[in-house]
């Protein structure tokens, strides 16, 4: 936690859980919440499609990690780990149907200088963005991976991470 009490981490699962593998980040955030522990805290927020709602969770941390779908163009299911200054701020490729809101988001942050110094977004490569709860089979195959670096990344930023004891009867 920081001096103002604002955890110095937060990190922000977004898309749409409706639009198949758009739903990744959401996915991956409730697995985070359920299944491990953090010291210190961090915050584990799930921004859906929020847009410049985020931007106040973004200026008051240190860090900030993306969890999402991320088009770049390559086989479903690729691991995509983006830092600070490849995250498009500007209208250049789109990544994902709610970019925009995240581009904003971002480049609001700069102009008003709150960008957070570390930031990075980490996902994985969608095969389908359309109407569907579920995730494609090459993405759904590639969560528990996708966890794993996130989990590294926190491990590298100084977190304790460990899986969270299973409840009596679980």
């Amino acid at each position: 936690m920081s001096d103002r009490g604002i955890p110095e981490t937060v990190v922000i699962g977004v898309g749409n859980p409706l639009m198949g593998d758009d739903g990744l980040g959401i996915e991956v955030l409730e697995r985070l919440r359920l299944g491990w522990s953090f010291r210190p805290s961090l915050d584990l927020l799930d921004g859906g499609t929020w847009g410049l709602n985020l931007l106040p969770h973004v200026e008051s941390a240190r860090r900030v990690m993306f969890i999402d779908a991320i088009n770049v163009g390559r086989e479903p299911g690729i691991l995509v780990e983006l830092e600070a200054e490849e995250i498009p701020r500007f209208l250049a490729r789109k990544l994902s149907p709610h970019q925009i809101d995240v581009k904003e988001v971002l480049a609001l942050a700069e102009l008003r200088g709150t960008l957070p110094e570390e930031l990075c977004a980490i996902g994985l490569q969608p095969e389908s963005v359309e109407m569907s709860t579920s995730l494609s089979a090459p993405v759904a195959a590639g969560v528990d991976r996708l966890i794993e670096r996130v989990i590294e990344r926190l491990r590298g930023w100084g977190y304790v991470v460990e899986e969270a004891e299973a409840l009596p009867g679980a």
